[in-house]
């Protein structure tokens, strides 16, 4: 007899030694505000710097002057400098640096990296006069994509860890941060005595799982403006005190934050059967077409590469991706022993928050949901078998409060349509109305499709408690009943119906195409008994 897959709800109810939430990597901008468009370069200029005329050579010397501090520095310091090559992984790169300093137990810079890479910086043009008019140069300052030099600071703090600190040597200076949370984890977990077994960057096991999710949730954006501000005093860098005290200085906001779950496993050989059904059962059913069930936001205008789903392979890994915007929700077996889900948010508009890392919080409660909507999803998706009653009360007429709910009747056309347009859809946070659910109808059914239509649908799935109304409004959102309905109407449709119906194809599995001739066979025999053949 064939062994029963392992499904997710069977590995989290009662497998599960540890459950961890936590920020990943954080990665950051630094940004002079005041510093943004060409009239305000001419202020720093001329009203801060106190020069008579803004000319582009001043922005060289200052450049010039950043350059020959860095040098100095790793001189002084006796820190190696690096140029990078075209192509290499800077991190790959650096990290013997980094080990180096975390064995020996030091803090400070590892190393310094050099690469050319395109920035966003200004450009100085100087006008000059004609030749009939005379006059003074003009000068001119408007913003471009240049390849200029980058300064990389790898670099053990304290508080975080590995980390770097990217300064570019071109005005206005934009600055990218690098941090993880993990690795913040760790080190407060030392600091505080729980003991605690690594998984790479994350954890394995721990003394105290509850304390352990706490120092991981101490992490706020005055810990990231400490880590900034401990370094603006130990690095070299574009901008001096003075202009800080004139209000030139780095503003921080967040350019790429990532926030885990990772599910640790009792057995980690039942992992992969685990994984590899949870990948095949959301690349169709339950597949977050419409990634809205999950980020919790309303989307009145598709992307144009509309949302997909894509598995990513590496050797034996396996990553399902599933894509929002601009941001994703990855799935993945860490080290071959945890489920890591993680929300990668790349614009904090996808979540509708501000990028300022004041509202860091906002973003990890944002994305703690969406990683357990995800969850919550792939639950559902192996988790549908209807129960006797349960489908009885969905597939034949009933009554409720005294009016008769029509049958959604599994296999006409009409019904597999709707549940299809409901599983692809999934419009679990954001709801639907009469209009965008009629559309997906429309198409899965092949025929015209009326507003009417959709209105007496709609009746009969709240009637049978598949979907709810939101009060004073004409969004409708599915029941946890109503999505286990729509996934296993459908999945029981693709997965099974339409592949016994195929089955004299070659496509089919030889035993299964075997015992339908046997069962062919008898059947035959059967009626030519009873006489009644043709």
């Amino acid at each position: 007899m064939a062994q029963r897959p392992v499904t997710v709800t069977d590995i989290l109810d009662g497998h599960v030694v540890l459950d961890l939430e936590c920020f990943d990597r954080i990665y950051l901008n630094g940004w002079v505000h005041n510093l943004q468009v060409s009239g305000q370069v001419v202020n720093f200029l001329t009203h801060h710097l106190g020069f008579p005329i803004p000319s582009p050579a001043i922005l060289e010397k200052i450049g010039l002057r950043f350059r020959k501090a860095v040098t100095e520095f790793a001189r002084d310091t006796d820190i190696e400098v690096i140029r990078f090559a075209k192509g290499e992984r800077k991190l790959d790169v650096m990290r013997p640096h980094l080990d180096r300093l975390a064995r020996e137990g030091r803090t400070g810079v590892a190393a310094i990296g050099v690469a050319q890479e395109f920035q966003r910086v200004f450009t100085g043009t100087t006008y000059h006069p004609d030749a009939d008019g005379g006059g003074p140069p003009r000068f001119g300052y408007h913003k471009a994509d240049r390849r200029v030099t980058a300064y990389y600071f790898y670099l053990v703090d304290e508080v975080f860890g590995p980390a770097f600190v990217k300064v570019c040597a071109y005005f206005p200076y934009p600055v990218k941060i690098w941090l993880n949370g993990h690795e913040f984890a760790k080190r407060a977990a030392t600091k505080a005595g729980i003991g605690f077994t690594e998984l790479d960057n994350g954890f394995a096991a721990t003394d105290d799982p509850a304390g352990l999710q706490q120092l991981c949730d101490t992490l706020s954006p005055a810990t990231i403006r400490l880590f900034c501000q401990r370094w603006w005093a130990r690095l070299p860098l574009p901008l001096t005190d003075a202009d800080r005290a004139g209000g030139y200085w780095w503003d921080i906001s967040m350019r790429q934050v990532e926030v885990s779950r990772t599910v640790v496993f009792d057995a980690p050989r039942q992992a992969r059967g685990f994984f590899e059904a949870l990948c095949a059962d959301n690349l169709d059913i339950g597949r977050p077409e419409e990634m809205q069930i999950v980020f919790g936001r309303r989307v009145r205008t598709a992307p144009a590469g509309g949302y997909r789903t894509r598995l990513l392979r590496s050797g034996d890994e396996v990553t399902l991706n599933a894509y929002f915007r601009h941001s994703r929700v990855k799935s993945y077996l860490k080290c071959g022993r945890a489920f890591r889900i993680e929300t990668v948010v790349n614009d904090t508009a996808d979540l509708g928050v501000a990028r300022r890392i004041e509202h860091l919080p906002e973003i990890l409660s944002k994305a703690r949901d969406v990683n357990r909507r995800m969850v919550d999803a792939f639950r559902v998706g192996q988790g549908c078998v209807l129960a006797s009653p349960a489908y009885e009360r969905v597939a034949r007429p009933t009554l409720v409060d005294g009016r008769r709910a029509p049958a959604l009747r599994f296999g006409d056309p009409r019904v597999m349509a709707l549940v299809g347009a409901l599983c692809a859809c999934l419009h679990v946070v954001a709801g639907f109305t009469n209009r965008s659910l009629r559309a997906q109808v429309s198409i899965l059914l092949g025929v015209p499709y009326s507003m009417g239509q959709m209105s007496y649908d709609l009746r009969r799935l709240r009637m049978k408690g598949v979907i709810n109304r939101l009060p004073r409004s004409n969004t409708y959102v599915l029941t946890p009943d109503g999505q286990r309905v729509a996934i296993f109407y459908t999945k029981l449709h693709n997965r099974l119906l339409r592949p016994l119906a195929a089955a004299n194809d070659p496509p089919a599995p030889l035993p299964l195409r075997h015992a339908l001739r046997v069962i062919d066979r008898h059947v035959t025999d059967y009626i030519a008994e009873a006489r009644m053949t043709a």
